[in-house]
C-alpha cells in the first residue's frame, strides 16, 4: 500500500503543473475541420469538450512523464498484481448477464448477436476490467455524501449501475468489432472465423445494430442524462472515426495528428467516456470525473498504438487476426508515419498505395530500418505514463480495496505496452 501512498505525493506537484486551462469558447465545433488535415489536432494537445467548456490541454510534460516513469518503475519492481482475478467475480456475473441481454426472437439473430459472447471467445474482457477497477478506486468522499444510513443501500445500487455501465461498453465494442470486420473484409477475429466470414456481411452488421439498440435501452434506464449523452457521444465517435480512416486524403494518411484524432474516436473515446460515467454515477467532482476520464484516454491511445506495432511484430496466431492486416488495406499506422519522418521518400511509396505486395515490402524495408517502432512504442509509454499520473493524482484514500484497485489500474498502463498480443 506505500506504493499509492508514495505515488501520489510524488504526482501532486507534477501533475498539479499540469492542470487544465479553460477557454470561455464553447459549442464552436466545426465539422469542415475534418477536410483539412492542418486544423486537425492530436488528442494530445487538442480541445476537447468537457463539461459544456472547452478545455485546452496545457501539460508539462515533464513533469508528468517523470511521475508515470516513477509509477513504471515502482509497478515493475513491487510484486506482480493480476488486475483481472481482482474483478474475477464480477466479470462471471458481468458475462452471464451479457448473454441474457443479447438473445433474440429470431434464433439466427441470436446466434449471430452471441458470437463473441460465447464461453471461450469473449476474449479477456479488457473494458469491464478497467470500468469495475476503477468503480472501487473511486470509491473515495463524495462531492455530496449521503445520509450514513443511506451508505449500504446506495452502495449495492451504484456498484449495480456501474456494472451496467460495463455491460453496455462491451455491447458498443463488440458491435464495432462486427462493423469493423465487415468494412475490413476480415476473415478472423479472436483466433476464430470473423462473424461476416461465417454468417456474411449483412448478418453481421444486423447483429452489430441489435447489439447497439441492447445498448441503448440499457443505458436508457440509467436514467441519468449526462452519462446516455458521454456514450451516445462515444457511437458518433466511433463512426466518425471509421468514415476518418476510409476518406481520408493524401495528407490526411500521412499525418501523424490526423492519425491521433482518428484514433482517439476509433479507440480512445469508448474506454475515456466510460471511465467518466463512472465516476459521474458516483457523484464525484468535476475534477475526479476528467481525471477518470484522462486515463481511459491515455490507457486507449497506448494500447491501440502498441495494437500497431503488433501489426508488424506479431504472428496471425497471437494476434487472433491476419498480421500486416493494417498496411495490406492501405492503412497508415504510427510505425510507418514516423519511418516517414526519417525516409521522406517513403511518402511516394504509401501514395502509390499497397494493392501491389512490392510496395508493401519496400514499406517494410523502410520501416525495418528505420525507428519506426521504437518511436511508436515510446510515445505508447508516454500516454501509459499520462494514464498512470491520473490514477495517482485521485483523492488520498486508506481503505485497502481502493490502494488496490488502483494499483491494479497503474499495473493495467504497464500491461497494456508490454504485451505481445
Amino acid at each position: 500500500m506505500l506504493f499509492i501512498r508514495g505515488l501520489t505525493r510524488i504526482s501532486r506537484a507534477g501533475y498539479n503543473r499540469s492542470r487544465w486551462v479553460y477557454s470561455p469558447i464553447c459549442n464552436n465545433y466545426d465539422p469542415q475541420l475534418l477536410h483539412n488535415s492542418n486544423h486537425f489536432r492530436s488528442p494530445i494537445h487538442s480541445s476537447e469538450e468537457v463539461l459544456g467548456c472547452r478545455v485546452i490541454y496545457s501539460w508539462v510534460s515533464s513533469a508528468i512523464n517523470s511521475v508515470g516513469q516513477q509509477a513504471h518503475l515502482q509497478s515493475s519492481s513491487e510484486e506482480r498484481l493480476d488486475p483481472f482475478s481482482l474483478v474475477a467475480d464480477e466479470l462471471s456475473i458481468l458475462a452471464n448477464r451479457l448473454r441474457s441481454m443479447v438473445v433474440a426472437e429470431v434464433p439466427k439473430l441470436a446466434s449471430a448477436a452471441e458470437y463473441f459472447f460465447k464461453m471461450g471467445v469473449e476474449g479477456k474482457r479488457f473494458r469491464p476490467t478497467v470500468l469495475l477497477l476503477m468503480a472501487t478506486a473511486l470509491n473515495v468522499p463524495m462531492h455530496t455524501p449521503p445520509p450514513k444510513d443511506a451508505v449500504d443501500t446506495l452502495s449495492t445500487e451504484l456498484r449495480s449501475r456501474q456494472q451496467s455501465i460495463a455491460e453496455i461498453t462491451e455491447m458498443i465494442h463488440v458491435a464495432s468489432l462486427l462493423h469493423d470486420d465487415v468494412l475490413d473484409d476480415a476473415d478472423t477475429r479472436r483466433g476464430i472465423g470473423s462473424l461476416n466470414y461465417v454468417m456474411g456481411n449483412k448478418l453481421a452488421v444486423l447483429a452489430g445494430d441489435f447489439l447497439l439498440s441492447r445498448a441503448c435501452v440499457a443505458l436508457a434506464s440509467l436514467k441519468n442524462t449526462e452519462v446516455v449523452s458521454l456514450l451516445a457521444k462515444v457511437v458518433e465517435h466511433l463512426v466518425t472515426g471509421e468514415t476518418m480512416q476510409m476518406t481520408t486524403s493524401s495528407d490526411q494518411r500521412c499525418s501523424m495528428e490526423y492519425y491521433m484524432q482518428k484514433t482517439y474516436y476509433k479507440t480512445a473515446s469508448l474506454i475515456s467516456n466510460s471511465c467518466k460515467a463512472i465516476a459521474l454515477l458516483a457523484g464525484q467532482s468535476a475534477e475526479v470525473s476528467i481525471l477518470a476520464y484522462e486515463y481511459g484516454k491515455n490507457l486507449g491511445l497506448a494500447f491501440q498504438l502498441i495494437d500497431d506495432v503488433l501489426d508488424f511484430t506479431g504472428t496471425s496466431t497471437s494476434l487472433g487476426k491476419g498480421s500486416l492486416s493494417d498496411i495490406r488495406h492501405g492503412i497508415i499506422t504510427a510505425p510507418i508515419l514516423f519511418a516517414m519522418e526519417e525516409y521522406p521518400e517513403l511518402r511516394s511509396v504509401v501514395d502509390k498505395g499497397f494493392d501491389n505486395s512490392a510496395n508493401v515490402e519496400r514499406a517494410l524495408e523502410y520501416l525495418g530500418k528505420s525507428r519506426g517502432i521504437e518511436r511508436t512504442r515510446e510515445l505508447a509509454t508516454k500516454h501509459a505514463n499520462l494514464a498512470s499520473a491520473a490514477i495517482s493524482s485521485f483523492p488520498d484514500n486508506d481503505d485497502e480495496d481502493v490502494q488496490l484497485s488502483r494499483r491494479a489500474l497503474v499495473e493495467l498502463t504497464y500491461r497494456v505496452i508490454n504485451r505481445t498480443k
